[in-house]
């Protein structure tokens, strides 16, 4: 039996993923999963202030495994997933090809990639949003912001050929 394929966002914090997500999932029909709104809607308004990195990545853990769980079901009956779990490091994106293969499922990693202080402007542009429309529930601090780039690890041309890799203009 064949099951809908998961596409993996790959880019770094405010290379444009959830953007991309949204009109992607119109466009293909396809379900989106994303940890930023999980973590949003589930955990924020607990958060310790300051934030605490250790606290944050437990609970990121969590929703990821939560919203593995669910596409996986979805994808299964035959609709596509979006996955936005943060995939920026080898080891992550391995993990979640290889539980995906194991399940069956094919995979397609979708790379967004934009320079540093662009994405960073970016990142400031979508904090000026923040309230209960907005995409994120939450602002990002430079802290937090640098915190993510040193877990960035772009993908290998190897990882993009094997997972089918588009690179996406951001």
């Amino acid at each position: 039996m064949l099951f809908a394929p998961l596409h993996f966002l790959v880019g770094s914090t405010g290379a444009g993923k959830t953007t991309y997500a949204l009109r992607f999932c119109q466009e293909a029909g396809a379900v989106r999963f994303s940890v930023d709104e999980w973590m949003s809607a589930l955990f924020w308004m607990d958060s310790p202030q300051p934030l605490e990195a250790a606290w944050s990545m437990e609970r990121v853990g969590r929703c990821s495994d939560q919203i593995w769980a669910t596409a996986l079901q979805v994808a299964r009956l035959g609709a596509p997933c979006v996955l936005e779990l943060g995939f920026g490091s080898r080891e992550r994106r391995e993990t979640y090809a290889a539980r995906a293969e194991a399940a069956g499922l094919s995979v397609r990693f979708h790379l967004l990639e934009a320079p540093r202080e662009e994405r960073w402007a970016r990142v400031q542009r979508r904090n000026q949003e923040i309230g209960p429309h907005a995409q994120l529930a939450f602002a990002v601090t430079r802290e937090m912001f640098d915190f993510t780039e040193t877990f960035w690890d772009p993908p290998t041309e190897a990882e993009m050929t094997r997972y089918n890799g588009i690179r996406v203009a951001s």
